[in-house]
């Protein structure tokens, strides 16, 4: 993981034969500004002479914050760090947790889509139909509204029948928590710390340290069909996150973090403009919770060092008194 203090972009150009090239690249420091100026130099120059060569490679990286970018570290401002963890500001303004080894599993609950396969058992047999009613009357008018009508019912049944299956089984939340329950009988060793988010669950391994790239990660975000968007960036950017203060439009601000895009670092003549906003965002954010403990499930030791990081974690968050979720 690597969340650097200083950025920089270097440039290179050349032109050949009436064509122009420019190259950008970014380099970043935790020591200085010139050495993130260096590292952008010799990124640039790498990358220059590869392009010059003829290799297709991207002229300009994106100036992004956390998008899960192979071989770019995050780019947001650092607020803070505790031991081996950082805490940032995301590009919305939010606090974010940072940790190379503490295994964070978010689950958001929804009702999936009706399947494909029930779609198609409801569908054609009412295309049947339309066709039969087409054949009947002679008419292509009549077929293709039948079939018309038949798409929008089959679509209606459908969805009728899949959500009546799913209040049978409980809901978003229910089929969640079996899911979890089902993890942990399978892995009785493990420990895992529940906590509920404003829209699902968030999990946190105790019991050992983990490597984002590991397969037993990707087993346990498979199993417990975790955001595939966060799993893919975890192992992107080589840690675990989670979001440890509210989303500002939750907590009633609509104004986007300032200025925009926010990307950092920004120009000195705009930070006081940053500062009130986040004052602002602070001010807010005192009465709710990012997440609330729910319970711990296994029979595993927790780790010392995944144990500070729950503290911390825990703290940030308010995850032990009962504020409302943001």
């Amino acid at each position: 993981m690597i969340v650097p203090q200083f950025w920089a972009e270097g440039r290179l150009q050349h032109r050949s034969k009436g064509r122009q090239v420019t190259v950008r690249r970014f380099g970043w420091s935790d020591v200085s500004q010139q050495q993130a100026q260096a590292h952008a130099d010799a990124r640039t120059r790498e990358a220059f002479e590869r392009v010059v060569a003829g290799e297709p490679l991207q002229r300009r990286e994106d100036k992004r914050p956390y998008n899960g970018a192979v071989g770019v570290p995050i780019r947001e401002e650092i607020i803070a760090r505790d031991g081996d963890s950082v805490i940032t500001r995301n590009s919305y303004g939010a606090l974010c947790l940072n940790t190379p080894h503490a295994l964070f599993v978010d689950i958001d609950l929804h009702d999936p889509a009706p399947e494909p396969a029930l779609r198609r058992k409801v569908r054609w047999p009412l295309l049947g139909i339309a066709l039969v009613a087409g054949l009947a009357t002679s008419s292509w008018i009549v077929g293709l509204v039948s079939a018309l009508a038949a798409l929008w019912l089959s679509t209606w049944i459908s969805s009728r029948i899949h959500a009546s299956r799913m209040r049978k089984d409980g809901g978003p939340e229910a089929r969640a928590e079996r899911r979890i329950e089902t993890f942990m009988a399978a892995h009785p060793d493990w420990q895992l710390r529940q906590y509920r988010t404003p829209a699902g669950f968030r999990l946190l391994a105790m019991h050992r340290t983990f490597d984002p790239g590991e397969p037993d990660v990707e087993a346990c975000f498979t199993a417990l069909q975790s955001d595939p968007l966060y799993a893919l960036m975890c192992v992107r950017q080589h840690c675990f996150r989670a979001r440890v203060s509210p989303k500002p439009w939750r907590i009633g601000i609509g104004r986007h973090l300032r200025p925009r895009p926010g990307t950092w670092p920004i120009k000195p003549e705009r930070m006081e403009e940053r500062r009130q906003w986040v004052a602002d965002y602070e001010r807010r954010s005192e009465g709710f919770a990012a997440c609330r403990y729910v319970r711990t499930l296994g029979e595993g030791r927790a780790d010392p060092r995944v144990e500070a990081v729950r503290t911390l974690h825990d703290r940030l968050c308010r995850a032990d008194g009962m504020l409302p979720l943001a």
